[in-house]
């Protein structure tokens, strides 16, 4: 009798087991983890988080659009947001200030695509221009992530940008950007060298991609 194995859920919520385990893994990897209820308590986390006047660079991510979060930074006024700073510059002449401006913010906020059980953060990148912030540029990195968004390994989490974030992503680049989405860059973060800069706000209910 063959048994059949039923694929992973990568919309479902992760149980408050599985969110604990991961919280505790990632903490002995040297990152600064919170279990938070809701959207609402992550967007005023974040608020406590980021001194007034920091620079903060914001990676595009559907999790802070749909969570308020990153009209809180870049609208605001209470910081030096540096995404709309950079969308107003020339590309063709101002591009390596661009490219300096976001590899080392004071703060960069984001999600990741998935976290596994074990501690690993998995970011997929079309532009890799999020990735030197997040993999150590920034002086202070956050990340908001749903709970749907927790697998058991990176297995699992390869399976999930591949599967499931890289079509729907690939659909909302379509449509806002006229062409389709690809994973040219990866990253995996194993471990912060610098105990509680990455803080990772994980939440109990699914948000995002």
């Amino acid at each position: 009798m063959t048994i059949q194995i039923p694929a992973p859920s990568f919309t479902d919520p992760a149980s408050a087991h599985c969110l604990e385990r991961a919280a505790a893994a990632l903490t002995a990897h040297n990152f600064a983890v919170e279990i938070l209820a809701d959207v609402a308590a992550a967007r005023a986390r974040v608020a406590d988080l980021i001194p007034a006047g920091a620079s903060v660079f914001t990676g595009a991510s559907e999790t802070l659009r749909l969570s308020g979060i990153e009209a809180d930074i870049n609208d605001s006024g209470r910081y030096d947001a540096l995404r709309p700073r950079g969308l107003a510059m020339d590309r063709a002449t101002q591009a390596d200030e661009m490219r300096r401006m976001f590899a080392a913010p004071d703060v960069i906020v984001g999600s990741v695509h998935a976290v596994t059980e074990n501690g690993s953060l998995v970011i997929a990148s079309g532009s890799g221009s999020q990735l030197p912030g997040y993999a150590g540029g920034s002086a202070r990195a956050i990340w908001v992530v749903g709970a749907q968004k927790v697998v058991p390994d990176l297995d699992a989490a390869l399976r999930r940008v591949e599967e499931h974030c890289l079509p729907l992503e690939s659909e909302r680049a379509q449509r806002v950007y006229g062409r389709p989405s690809a994973v040219s860059r990866l990253l995996v973060l194993n471990l912060e060298p610098v105990p509680g800069r990455g803080t990772v706000l994980l939440l109990r209910e699914a948000i995002g991609f």
